[in-house]
Formats: structure tokens, sequence, C-alpha cells
């Protein structure tokens, strides 16, 4: 059975799940559903924060969306990024968005799976065609940004990375579309309960 086979059975059975509770849809990569716990609301809050201060910034044709499925049948691919940028005309779709259509991805890590984000994300986004990636991080109030598809190693991946900057420092996303500047300063932190620490 071949990738996209496989794709298009676990799509299958994911349409079909209900999530057991306390968990969010799952998305599919290397041929296996990744159910992750629901998000928390310091990382809804972090989301919000985001999106209110894309939104003016970006041009008319383009807003910040969150938690919308996006794939690639022929890698077999489905991922649900916290927060996009896409065109308004992209996301009137019954399918899920074409990744293609995505300028920037933004991920909130999660204190259960953050391999998730920096590692599996760091991989797929590239592949899928997304040019843009900013990963922020409440437990230690840092984030990374990547950008500009290379493919010169044999496979997509983003040649360009400032890694683990804090909070205090602001992001300039510059795309071809405009730059956009997101004040992290205020983002909220994890507390100890968020990471599973009592």
């Amino acid at each position: 059975m071949n990738e996209r086979a496989i794709y298009r059975r676990l799509r299958k059975l994911r349409d079909q799940l209900t999530p057991p509770p306390g968990f969010s849809w799952p998305e599919i990569s290397d041929g296996t559903l990744v159910m992750m716990m629901s998000p928390r609301p310091r990382h809804r809050l972090t989301a919000k924060r985001i999106v209110q201060q894309l939104d003016p910034q970006l041009p008319e044709e383009l807003l910040a969306f969150e938690s919308t499925d996006t794939d690639d049948e022929a890698l077999g691919k489905l991922r649900i990024p916290d927060i996009h940028v896409s065109t308004a005309a992209a996301m009137d779709t019954e399918e899920p968005l074409d990744p293609r259509e995505i300028v920037l991805a933004i991920e909130i890590v999660s204190p259960s799976n953050p391999e998730n984000d920096y590692e599996d994300k760091t991989r797929d986004y590239p592949a899928m065609g997304i040019p843009h990636y900013l990963i922020l991080d409440p437990r230690d109030g840092t984030w990374t940004y990547q950008w500009d598809i290379d493919v010169s190693e044999g496979r997509p991946a983003y040649a360009n990375r400032l890694s683990k900057q804090p909070y205090s420092e602001p992001v300039k996303i510059a795309t071809d579309l405009g730059t956009w500047t997101i004040d992290t300063t205020d983002l909220p932190r994890y507390s100890a309960k968020d990471m599973y620490q009592e």
C-alpha cells in the first residue's frame, strides 16, 4: 500500500472518529494519527493575542486564522496549525486548506509534546510548501522563526532560522507580501500546573 492510500485510509478513520475527552482532532503524519491534548487556556490566549496583532498589519486580502486543517495527500500529511495566514478566498472550501495557500504558520508549543512542533512540523511544513514558520514556546518564553525553503539537501527544509529568542524580542516576519511584527513581551507563560507539575 502506497503513502497516498495509507493517508486516505487514515483520513477516513479520522473523519469517523470522535476525539476522547481532553483531546483535539488528530493530525496525520508518517502514516499515523497524531493525537494531542486539547489546548489549555494560556495556549488559546496566546493564539488570540497573536491574531489580534497580525490582522491589522496584513494586506487586505490576507487574514490570520486559528486551528484549520491543511493537508497534502501526496505527502500523506494533515496538519492543524495553531494560527496561519492565508487569503479568505483560500478558506472558502469544503476540503482541508491547501498548504501552498499558507504564507505563515504559527505553532504554540504544547507542554505534552514539544517535539511535534520543533521536529515533526519543522520537517513537514517546508515539505508542504509553507514558506514561514514561527514557534512560540510558553514553557520558557522564547520563539523560533524559520523561513526560506531550500531543497539543496535532497528534501525541502528551512534554510534560515532564528532559535530560542526571548519573548522580550519582537519577531519580524519578512514575506513577499509585507513585513509583520509580533510583540511577544506580554505573551503568557505556562505555570507549573500547565506543565503538569503540581
